[in-house]
């Protein structure tokens, strides 16, 4: 598993884990802050990794858990 943080365009802080559920999709779980306090937790998944380096992962699992909260339903 590996762990990933970082903030939102809209202030929240998250903290989230994700790990390979095979060799092309990750899938994750983040907890969101807003100055400390807990706002929500989400889940997700990114298809479509084969071949794609460890940075590249990170930055695609960050963009959907940053996508997931801040976009409307």
């Amino acid at each position: 598993m590996t762990s990933v943080s970082g903030k939102t365009k809209n202030g929240f802080t998250y903290e989230g884990d994700y790990e390979r559920a095979n060799s092309d999709r990750v899938t994750w779980t983040a907890t969101y802050r807003q100055s400390g306090h807990f706002y929500g937790m989400r889940h997700g998944r990114v298809d479509q990794l084969m071949g794609v380096s460890i940075s590249d992962v990170d930055d695609a699992v960050k963009d959907d858990i940053e996508a997931t909260w801040t976009q409307p339903r």
